[in-house]
């Protein structure tokens, strides 16, 4: 997904400047592409610049989501924690109200009182004793309870942040959902508005990479762990684009990376911009199967390296799991995992 395709140079390079809304997407790209420009120019980079702008929020929506998911995690240890104190708290109250019984008990009339009338002052002596001792544990119960009431106080606006946190980030997926929705269901209007021929060339010209890159021939992965997730990402080839997945029958182009790692026994963030930070980062020009190549500035797009320079991803909606030249698009990073 994204404009990841090598279109044309006047539309491709852009990168993260050229984000904007879209519904001034095609006055933007009017604007830039040259007089001699045909309609068809001018539609692709319009399509380009919306996959991109749609990949960037697919992006941010993986991110909200993830973020959601963890959570829902911290509210559900939380309850678990607010269940453990309120058992504690009432456990302590019990207990002191053991206590004050005994304390009545031991100790119903004034002390002085109780010795005149004692018939065995030793004995008073003995259960004055326990008396003291008594109201010196429930002194300490008293505390403990205090201390557990304030635990669970703090633990309950904890988990009420949470929450708020959570309602939150709910919301920020579903605005994210809507916007990458909004921008890939105009690209597909304009692309479809194209002649079928001019429809295959957009395909074909979106497999075009750049000549300026260095030389990169084949090689092994870096590690076994590449390997294998090198093998895993082959086994992909094919699955369709399906933006906000992870696997194993459909992908976005992060979602891509993370299945195939953890195919490996590898656990990757789930964003192109957190994978791209999962690792050493190395120059392109030392690129092995396995490392990830990151795209844009803002490293919204992300692939992985395979040899002879060429990289797997998965594109675009209605492009699979595919090889393309790893000078697609602008290069920002490679990590090695």
């Amino acid at each position: 997904m994204g404009s990841h395709r090598r279109l044309a140079p006047s539309g491709f390079d852009r990168g993260a400047g050229a984000a904007v809304g879209f519904l001034s997407v095609a006055a933007a790209a009017v604007a830039v592409v040259p007089a001699a420009a045909t309609p068809y120019d001018d539609t692709r980079a319009t399509v380009d610049r919306l996959y991109e702008q749609a990949e960037k929020a697919t992006e941010a929506y993986n991110a909200a989501d993830e973020r959601a998911d963890e959570l829902r995690d911290e509210v559900g240890i939380a309850r678990d924690r607010i269940a453990r104190g309120q058992q504690r708290v009432n456990t302590l109250r019990d207990s002191l109200g053991s206590l004050a019984g005994a304390q009545y008990r031991e100790g119903g009339i004034d002390p002085s009182l109780a010795l005149l009338f004692s018939d065995d002052p030793d004995d008073y002596l003995d259960h004055a004793s326990r008396l003291d001792r008594l109201t010196a544990h429930q002194a300490g119960e008293l505390r403990e309870l205090r201390h557990a009431m304030r635990e669970l106080a703090q633990d309950r606006e904890e988990a009420a942040g949470k929450l708020r946190e959570l309602d939150r980030s709910r919301k920020a997926v579903a605005a994210h959902k809507k916007a990458v929705e909004r921008k890939l269901a105009t690209a597909r209007r304009l692309l479809n508005s194209l002649p079928e021929s001019e429809r295959d060339a957009y395909g074909r010209s979106s497999r075009s990479g750049r000549g300026d890159l260095p030389g990169i021939g084949s090689a092994t992965a870096a590690s076994g762990r590449g390997s294998a997730a090198v093998a895993a990402a082959r086994s992909a080839l094919g699955k369709p684009y399906v933006w906000g997945a992870n696997g194993p029958s459909g992908f976005d182009c992060s979602g891509l990376m993370q299945w195939s790692y953890a195919q490996a026994g590898v656990s990757l963030p789930r964003t192109s911009q957190a994978q791209r930070y999962a690792g050493r980062q190395i120059p392109l020009s030392e690129a092995r199967p396995g490392d990830l190549v990151v795209y844009r500035g803002d490293a919204s797009h992300v692939g992985m390296y395979m040899g002879n320079g060429q990289v797997i991803h998965a594109p675009y909606p209605g492009a699979p799991v595919r090889y393309d030249p790893v000078g697609m698009m602008p290069v920002s990073s490679v990590t090695r995992v």
